[in-house]
C-alpha cells in the first residue's frame, strides 16, 4: 500500500522544497507542480509533491491519518 501525506512548505530552492509533516522537515522535489511557493500545502509521495491540497483539506487529511493511527 502507498499513502501520500500532506505537507506544509516552508522553504523552497529552485526545484527543492522544505515541506513540513507536522513537525517532520523533508526535502522534497517539486518538478510535477512547478508554481508551488512557500505558505502552500502539497500532497506528498516518494520524495514528490503531487499536488497542491488547501489548508482544510490538508488538516482534514491528517485527523484522518491521526485517527486510524490511534493517535
Amino acid at each position: 500500500m502507498c499513502l501520500a501525506v500532506p505537507g506544509l512548505v516552508r522553504e523552497r530552492t529552485g526545484d527543492e522544497l522544505l515541506v513540513d509533516m507536522q513537525g517532520n522537515v523533508l526535502k522534497v522535489s517539486a518538478v510535477l507542480i512547478p508554481d508551488i511557493a512557500v505558505g502552500d500545502w502539497v500532497l506528498v509521495h516518494a520524495g514528490f509533491a503531487l499536488t497542491q491540497l488547501d489548508e482544510q483539506e490538508a488538516r482534514q487529511t491528517w485527523d484522518y491519518l491521526n485517527e486510524a493511527l490511534g493517535d
